[in-house]
């Protein structure tokens, strides 16, 4: 497949544990399923949702085999490679796409700072797993502290063919989509694909900006597909007023340090996982957040008959 072309909605899976710990294979199973149901174009696995660094090298290969044979190939997958060292990320890389992967996700360090030192990492990463593999480049700074310019991204995409799309998650990330668009409008900069992350909150706006779709894991996906869906189509009144109906709990879920426990607490009232357990280290919700979630739940389903049956 070709992911300069990729639109829609590519979920970030989380990876579903047992209540001691133990990966739950039969729950990932289910939530495959419960993503294709979704009308999900594709699924992203071991990103920082997934708890990725919380895996072996052993259970990372074991998942991410189960999950590409579990989706096929009319749902592609991108694993996130990113390690402290470039072997272990050429290993998973090689590993998984010999095993049916679309392609692969590169985070920067959080050491880097300059421009030269971002595009330079970049370059390194491909020398590493190999100029075959399509990579994602993941721009998350409110998380990796690495701040990266829609002229490092252009750097980036020009010099590196192997480059095929950019999960966009800066914030505040408007501009940044406008500018890589008029980037691709003059000619400096080939296409590639840009799906957004941050749990969807801006993904209204980031469609119109020219984003493909979305690359996030917020608990109702079949929403993200809806509006990106409307979207396409120039329904812009109805895509808002989904999106607004269920802006409350998608707010309520992007908290940082509770937004994966919110996650996997309503992906657990949907049935699409046994336990919302996270491996440790990782908290829970208190009894007090899950009523507060379970409250979000009866306002949203007077808007959206997806709340009620969960």
């Amino acid at each position: 497949m070709d992911l300069t072309k990729a639109s829609g909605v590519y979920v970030i899976a989380a990876t579903p544990f047992h209540d001691d710990g133990r990966i739950d294979t039969k729950s990932t199973d289910s939530m495959v399923d419960f993503y294709r149901a979704c009308g999900a174009n594709g699924l992203t696995i071991l990103g920082v949702m997934g708890e990725a660094p919380k895996l072996d090298q052993e259970e990372s290969v074991a998942l991410s085999k189960q999950i590409i044979a579990r989706a096929g190939s009319a749902m592609p997958v991108i694993v996130g490679v990113s390690a402290p060292g470039f072997a272990n990320m050429r290993s998973l890389a090689r590993t998984v796409m010999d095993a049916g992967a679309a392609g692969v996700m590169i985070a920067p360090p959080n050491t880097l700072r300059t421009d030269d030192q971002i595009v330079t990492y970049y370059r390194q990463a491909v020398d590493a797993i190999g100029d075959d593999v399509p990579f994602v480049i993941q721009d998350f700074p409110l998380t990796f502290s690495v701040v990266m310019t829609p002229k490092v991204i252009r750097s980036i995409v020009q010099d590196l063919p192997s480059c095929v799309m950019l999960k966009h998650e800066d914030w505040p990330g408007l501009e940044k989509i406008s500018t890589l668009r008029g980037f691709e409008a003059d000619g400096s900069m080939r296409h590639v694909s840009i799906l957004c992350g941050n749990g969807g909150l801006f993904l209204d706006f980031e469609c119109e900006r020219g984003a493909d779709g979305a690359m996030t894991g917020y608990a109702f996906p079949d929403m993200l597909v809806d509006v990106v869906k409307l979207q396409q189509a120039g329904k812009r009144d109805a895509a808002h007023d989904l999106f607004d109906a269920h802006l409350p709990l998608l707010r309520y879920e992007q908290q940082p340090g509770a937004g994966l426990a919110v996650r996997k607490y309503v992906l657990k009232k949907r049935g699409v996982i046994a336990s919302d357990a996270q491996r440790k280290p990782g908290a829970g919700l208190s009894a007090k957040a899950r009523a507060e979630v379970d409250y979000l739940f009866e306002r949203l389903a007077r808007h959206d008959a997806r709340a009620k049956a969960a």
